[in-house]
Order: structure tokens, then C-alpha cells, then sequence
């Protein structure tokens, strides 16, 4: 027998879904295609670079430093894990926004330091919203649904559909990953993450309107892998409750 709650619950993650799964629009497509032609203006050694940098952070992250391992809660009902969910999602906003507005702020080189620190504060994000959920963050397989669910919150609309697929079907997808975290596929997932926040974020490194700019985007950027976040458990938990 559902609570209220989870009824509540099964209507909005039925949005979210229905969403996930819609067709690439005009404008995605357009927008896909033009980046896809700026990327090809970028040198490869460049790319490469790239993709080494923002692989050495996620791994270091998501398969390396404890102190972002968090054990889990497991005393909690599900209305109790999604108010303290939605608690540290706001919480993370403000250190983003805060964050965003000083090395915006800052100029040119400081708000290229915003790139990698919000990149931690997100990943960060992730592991508290797991544990609060009641999984554990040590098991390998874990940290790559937390790395799926980064990929889910900034691809492009024609990746989307794929990643939630392998979400919805997590038990099949975890058995085809890799042991080994070198045979991912780094090079997708940087330029997917790279296109999604380009124009968003450059905006940042102007003078004057670079403070403001970049509170609001991380603010938003924020939220958006909030709700992601959310969403993906409870699928998890909406699969538990049908066995």
C-alpha cells in the first residue's frame, strides 16, 4: 500500500521519465551540430588534454579520495531521505552560487579555477544524495551509478535517451561495465559534460557581469543534478517497492 507521499512521488518521477525519453528537438539538434563543428576546429592534442584533465578529477574523486565517502543512512523511511535529499541540495546551491560569484568575480584566471572546483562540488553532491538514499558509496559499482547519473544531468538530448536506458536497467547495465575504470569511455563523457556547460559558463569570465553570472548558473547547474539525482533513486526505490 503506497503513502500519500509515494503517490506524490510516482506522479512527478512519471514527468521526469516521460521527459527523459522525448525525442531531440529542432534547436538540440541545430545546437548539437554546431558544437559538434566547433569541436572539430579544436586540435586533437587539445582534446586529449582535456579529457586526461577531467578524467584525473572524476577518478580521483569518484574512485579515489575517502574522505568523500560517506556511509550510508539506513534508519530513515523514504519521506525522511528525500527532505534531507532536497536540505543538502539547497546547501550545495548556495556553496556553488557562493563559489561562483567570487571566482566569477575574479576575472579571467579565477574563473577558469571555477571549472574544476564545481566539478567537485558536484560529484560531492552525488555521494551525500547516495548515502542519504542507503547505498554505499565504497562499492565500485555504486560510484558508476553516481558517474551515470552526472552523465544523465549533462549530455546532449541525443545521448540522454541512451544513459537513462542503461539507468532504468542498472542491474543488466552494472554487469557490462568494466572492471577496470581506464576502459570508460572519458572522451565522450568530457565533451558531452564540456558542450553542455560551455555557454553557460563563459559568459562568467566577463568583467562585471561575471560575478552574478556565475552564481546563478552553478546555482542552476546544481539543481539540475539535484533532480536528476533524485529521480534515479526513485526509480531504484519504485523498482524495490513492485518485487
Amino acid at each position: 500500500m503506497l503513502t500519500p507521499y509515494e503517490k506524490h512521488i510516482q506522479v512527478e518521477l512519471a514527468k521526469w521519465q516521460q521527459k527523459m525519453q522525448q525525442r531531440p528537438g529542432l534547436w538540440s539538434k541545430v545546437s548539437q551540430k554546431i558544437q559538434a563543428k566547433m569541436n572539430g576546429w579544436i586540435p586533437e592534442k587539445v582534446h586529449n588534454a582535456i579529457t586526461t584533465v577531467i578524467k584525473q578529477m572524476v577518478k580521483g574523486v569518484l574512485f579515489g579520495a575517502e574522505k568523500y565517502t560517506v556511509a550510508p543512512l539506513t534508519n530513515l523511511d523514504f519521506e525522511q531521505q528525500e527532505d534531507q535529499v532536497e536540505a543538502k541540495i539547497a546547501n550545495y546551491q548556495k556553496t556553488a552560487a557562493a563559489e561562483g560569484g567570487i571566482t566569477g568575480a575574479g576575472g579571467f584566471l579565477l574563473g577558469m579555477a571555477d571549472f574544476p572546483i564545481l566539478l567537485a562540488i558536484k560529484l560531492k553532491l552525488l555521494f551525500d544524495v547516495a548515502a542519504i538514499y542507503g547505498y554505499d558509496v565504497k562499492d565500485y559499482k555504486e560510484r558508476l551509478y553516481i558517474l551515470h547519473i552526472f552523465q544523465l544531468a549533462f549530455c546532449s538530448a541525443q545521448r540522454r535517451q541512451q544513459v537513462y536506458q542503461q539507468l532504468v536497467h542498472w542491474k543488466e547495465t552494472s554487469k557490462t561495465l568494466p572492471e577496470d575504470i581506464n576502459q570508460l569511455d572519458w572522451r565522450q563523457l568530457q565533451q558531452e559534460y564540456r558542450d553542455y556547460i560551455d555557454i553557460a559558463k563563459m559568459a562568467q569570465l566577463m568583467p562585471v557581469i561575471g560575478a552574478p553570472v556565475g552564481a546563478i548558473v552553478n546555482y542552476r547547474l546544481i539543481r539540475k543534478l539535484g533532480e536528476t539525482a533524485k529521480n534515479a533513486y526513485r526509480m531504484r526505490y519504485a523498482t524495490l517497492q513492485d518485487k
